[in-house]
């Protein structure tokens, strides 16, 4: 009988590390999902949201890494970029590496906007954490860090970043 690689850690004494994923990721969603309420005070879709993050907080992208970013495709991302620059949130400029080409950048109203709407997850997040009992706040506390580290890993492993 072949031993999955959760009973061999359970073997060994470790975690049902199946267990914990199943627990992270229901955790994540459930978080996200209650932020979404926060995020309509934006007043964007999701989608204008999320790709008006990564050009504020990633800086300015290619039409084509912004759309890999946000997983969608080319003529979806220019329909969500037209939107943004309709609304003042975000622009299109000449390439600093490439004269012939062009990036997407948030304008000041956009950094504006997504800094407001990042400080209100925030607030959420951290009031949230604050009703927890101090044991629980201090194992949120040390484990916070670890999930980028678990997500980098995911990325990495991921069908799209293997060789």
């Amino acid at each position: 009988m072949a031993v999955s690689k959760s009973d061999a850690g359970l073997a060994a004494g470790e975690p049902d590390l199946e267990a914990v994923a199943r627990a992270l990721n229901s955790g994540a969603i459930h978080l996200l999902r209650s932020l979404a309420a926060v995020d309509r005070l934006a007043a964007l879709t999701p989608a204008r949201l999320s790709a008006l993050s990564v050009i504020v907080f990633g800086g300015p992208q290619s039409l084509g890494a912004l759309a890999a970013a946000e997983g969608v495709a080319g003529p979806t991302m220019t329909r969500i970029v037209d939107g943004l620059a309709a609304a003042g949130l975000a622009d299109r400029r000449p390439d600093p590496r490439d004269g012939r080409a062009v990036v997407i950048a948030g304008t000041a109203a956009g950094e504006r906007l997504m800094l407001a709407a990042a400080g209100r997850r925030i607030a959420a997040i951290a009031s949230a954490i604050s009703g927890l009992p101090a044991a629980d706040r201090r194992r949120i506390v040390a484990a916070a860090g670890l999930l980028d580290e678990v997500a980098a890993a995911v990325r990495t492993e991921s069908p799209d970043h293997r060789g």
